[in-house]
């Protein structure tokens, strides 16, 4: 279905050394932002190759991949939080820790969405005539859009603050 060894991948990564110093936090950082996109992508992919299987679909694949996304996604957040608390904590850099609270908070949110339209297009692939379930993917769509400029937003800032000396 999708290369469900994703999380694999991200466990080597992550067995890196811990970084010690504020910059090299930043850019753990980035590395695990830049997991996020990879995990969305597979995601979407996965989640298109299951639509494929209708209308018997294949939902042990499905439910595989929805689990290993989770583990994916769970994991980085919660070094996210961890290097959150570092920066806040150790050093001294409350404004970065807040951008990356303000970050978690939008992307929770954009899971939920994401697995609302996945749900909202099955739902027009099962029911083709009813423009409820057209109408509903594209709210859904939107909402990501806008979801998607606010991460960009609060990720420039991250940048933008990062960039100042300590």
């Amino acid at each position: 279905m999708t290369n469900l060894s994703f999380v694999s991948k991200m466990r080597c990564v992550k067995s890196r050394k811990a970084p010690t110093d504020s910059k090299s936090l930043v850019q753990r950082f980035y590395v695990l932002q830049a997991e996020r996109v990879e995990a969305y992508k597979l995601f979407d992919e996965g989640h298109e190759a299951y639509l494929r299987t209708g209308p018997h679909y294949d939902f042990e694949h499905y439910k595989q991949l929805v689990h290993e996304i989770t583990k994916a996604f769970s994991g980085i957040s919660k070094e996210v939080l961890e290097i959150k608390e570092q920066l806040h904590q150790d050093f001294d850099r409350p404004d970065l820790s807040e951008h990356m609270e303000k970050l978690q908070i939008k992307e929770k949110e954009k899971l939920e969405l994401t697995a609302k339209l996945q749900l909202a297009k099955q739902n027009v692939q099962d029911h083709p005539a009813n423009e409820d379930f057209q109408e509903k993917v594209q709210q859904l769509k939107q909402d990501v859009i806008k979801n998607k400029a606010v991460l960009a937003d609060i990720l420039q800032d991250f940048k933008y603050d990062s960039e100042e000396p300590e």
